[in-house]
């Protein structure tokens, strides 16, 4: 192609010229495209890389002028309302190319009132970045909110990373900017130029609401595709709300996908969504857990975070594959009859350059004043929760995960930082809130908020926080006053029971309140007993390393406590490692000690985890009234000295009652005495002492009757053996 010798038209400004050459276009699609100042017909194109330049709409053909002052720039004039592309050469070779700016906008009149209004619950519907074909194009949609830019534009490889090239439409009051640029397709790589207020460029920013990102420490975001996922889980997705009801057995097993297990021979690499679709689900199906629980996978910077700083909130980490293929490992947890809950972060986000901070040159997802919107113990930034918008942003990520990834529930992180204003500050380091008291009434609103709408939209799924004070009525429904969670974690019982277990048996006795303390307030939420990652970090050792004794001793009492564990009122969770008794303290950065997890006294301790999820599973007595008082009774709550515990569970009427007797001392208690609640026989249903578990296999020769004969307020009783730094569970066979 040969450019004709034309002359610049007259009707194109020298102010527009600077404007576009300067990349300070702020309203780019008066300027650019076919219609320069309204007028149909006035083409206007930019294109730094181009000599030359003709529009053509099928033979027709209308050479463009270059704009002196500014390479690259072109106008002429077309025939108003052609369906033109563009022909370009230069730097020796030609091509043809779509100009974005022909393309009218994709967001519709009630998008723009929902995202005004920041009520739109489906956000990642209309803003990110959206594969389609748009007025006969195939290409890219992009669409981000920065209501104080004066600028946006969506810069990637595709041009060069040159904010001049695709600047945005601003649609009216809500803040948001959109273009739709032809040609650009799945795992193309972007960011935002944005210029703020004061028109200085800021760092350049992921999308907010991007679906994909790259690997870390590389920080655009990715174009994804993440439409037309062929789900089979159905069959778990009908059923799933049962197996989240109070009355369901729920247990949990907590997971770091990045070192669960890694290939040693590839580099110590971590494992894709595939290879853990295969290998984590059927470990932990086999395992009896009911669910995974999945530290962060939203996209996030820094590994040693654990995720739990994210940057892309709604793209699912690279680090194991693209979206799809973490959609094939929840599909086939699903299929292996396991829920898959999702850890989720909303109480805070770092303040990486690339990220939310400060987004549009303004505080604008944060709060500006740092005694609302900095947190000192994470050196993170903290939402603006009152601001609707932000609100909005949350919900519909919260919503995001539940609906286009067949999640099954949510844990809510930190979530008591969110509800006090003071949360690890000094006085005079926060702002009472309106009342002048100490809680964040906004970040409440917004956990009603959220719990109100994925429970209203999606049904079956779960939340859960992690809470950690006495704050009243977290897992109530909102319209009682409570926060609308589902469950709440018991970090009180978690602390208490863990202070009593360090403790060397001998001084047992004088902390045995930090056992039977739980039951006083064990049904005034939905609790899960959590033994979480936070357990086994930053020097607190291992499940193991936390047990006092010789290593026959460490291994029983971890033994006795699991038994405690499972036979306590409340659903359980537990994190990896922790099933085998593995003795190094979690470390992020390699896998598990799967080596240790083979050694006899290990696999013991995995076996009696397994046997402990069915049996618990297998027993109503031990799941159905979990947040019933009715449906537990002390046998023995007073005995100190000898450090015995013992109670009874019970299901429905048809339902064989349960009994637990915990001893946790290293001596062996033949002939004890035990008040049981019906007579006749009581099958022994699991002993923490078996062979099989790595114990002496003393016991209860399979069982034992209950005679006529009351002892401590129950009707029946029985001589039972508790060995030594065991539990003893006892199943009512009439």
């Amino acid at each position: 192609m040969t450019q004709q010798r034309i002359q610049t038209p007259d009707w194109l400004s020298t102010a527009d010229t600077t404007a576009i050459c300067e990349g300070r276009l702020d309203d780019p699609f008066a300027v650019l495209g076919p219609h320069h100042r309204g007028v149909a017909g006035r083409l206007v194109v930019f294109d730094p890389h181009a000599e030359g330049m003709t529009a053509r709409a099928g033979d027709r053909r209308w050479p463009l002028a270059p704009v002196p002052g500014c390479p690259g720039l072109f106008a002429g004039e077309i025939a108003p309302g052609a369906a033109y592309v563009l022909e370009v050469e230069g730097q020796g070779r030609s091509w043809e190319q779509q100009d974005p700016f022909r393309f009218g906008p994709v967001l519709g009149e009630i998008d723009e009132y929902l995202l005004g209004e920041g009520t739109h619950r489906r956000l990642w519907q209309a803003l990110g970045a959206h594969v389609m074909t748009h007025e006969g194009a195939q290409g890219t949609h992009f669409a981000v909110w920065a209501p104080n830019a004066a600028r946006v534009s969506v810069v990637g490889d595709f041009n060069a990373w040159d904010g001049r090239r695709a600047p945005m439409r601003r649609r009216g009051a809500t803040g948001v900017w959109e273009i739709f640029l032809p040609g650009i397709g799945e795992a193309a790589d972007y960011k935002y130029e944005i210029r703020g207020p004061d028109g200085r460029l800021l760092p350049l920013k992921a999308d907010p609401v991007g679906f994909g990102a790259q690997h870390p420490p590389q920080t655009a975001s990715l174009v994804r595709d993440i439409r037309g996922y062929g789900w089979k889980d159905a069959e778990w997705m009908g059923a799933r709300a049962g197996r989240h009801a109070r009355t369901a057995p729920i247990s949990i097993y907590e997971v770091h996908l990045g070192s669960w297990r890694r290939r040693a021979a590839e580099g110590n690499r971590p494992l894709s969504y595939i290879e853990l679709a295969d290998e984590l689900v059927s470990y932990a199906a086999d395992m009896g857990f009911t669910h995974l629980e999945l530290m962060p996978i939203s996209e996030h910077p820094f590994d040693g975070s654990w995720g739990y700083q994210p940057v892309g909130l709604f793209a699912p980490t690279i680090r194991h594959g693209p979206p799809h293929e973490f959609r094939d490992l929840i599909d086939a947890a699903h299929r292996a009859g396991l829920g898959v809950i999702l850890d989720w972060v909303p109480g805070h986000f770092p303040a990486d350059l690339h990220g939310l901070g400060r987004f549009d040159g303004t505080a604008l997802y944060e709060h500006a004043d740092p005694r609302e919107g900095y947190h000192p113990d994470w050196n993170t930034l903290i939402y603006n929760y009152g601001r609707r918008e932000v609100a909005n942003f949350l919900t519909a990520n919260a919503l995001y995960w539940l609906e286009e990834y067949h999640a099954d529930g949510l844990r809510v992180d930190a979530v008591a930082s969110m509800l006090y204003r003071d949360y690890s500050r000094k006085t005079g380091e926060w702002v009472p809130n309106i009342h002048g008291g100490r809680e964040n009434l906004e970040a409440i609103d917004l956990l009603r908020q959220v719990n109100a709408t994925v429970y209203g939209e999606v049904p079956g799924i779960l939340t859960a926080a992690e809470e950690s004070t006495s704050f009243p009525g977290v897992s109530h429904p909102v319209d009682t006053g409570g926060l609308g969670f589902g469950y709440k974690w018991n970090m009180g019982w978690m602390n208490d029971t863990l202070a009593y277990v360090r403790t060397e048996p001998v001084y047992r006795r004088w902390h045995h309140d930090k056992m039977t303390f739980g039951l006083v307030y064990a049904f005034s939420e939905n609790f899960i007993l959590p033994i979480s990652h936070d357990e086994v970090v930053h020097g607190k050792g291992s499940m193991l390393t936390k047990m006092p004794g010789p290593a026959w001793e460490k291994f029983a009492n971890l033994r006795a406590y699991y038994g405690f564990m499972w036979g306590h009122p409340g659903k359980k969770l537990l994190f990896m490692g922790q099933e085998f008794a593995q003795a190094a303290e979690w470390n992020h950065a390699a896998e598990l000690d799967w080596a240790a997890a083979r050694r006899p006294e290990h696999a013991g301790v995995a076996r009696l985890v397994r046997d402990l999820n069915t049996l618990y599973r297998a027993e109503p007595a031990l799941h159905a009234r979990d947040a019933e008082a009715g449906g537990f009774a002390w046998l023995e709550v007073d005995a100190a000295e000898a450090s015995v515990l013992a109670w009874a569970r019970f299901g429905g009427d048809a339902d064989p009652p349960v009994v637990v007797a915990v001893n946790f001392t290293p001596v062996e208690r033949p002939g004890y005495r035990l008040g049981l609640p019906r007579g006749g026989r009581w099958r022994e249903a699991l002993n923490t002492d078996a062979s099989l578990y790595g114990g002496g296999n003393r016991g209860n020769l399979g069982g034992v009757v209950g005679e006529a004969e009351p002892h401590k307020q129950q009707p029946f009783s029985a001589r039972v053996t508790l060995p030594p730094l065991s539990a003893v569970y006892l199943v009512h066979e009439g």
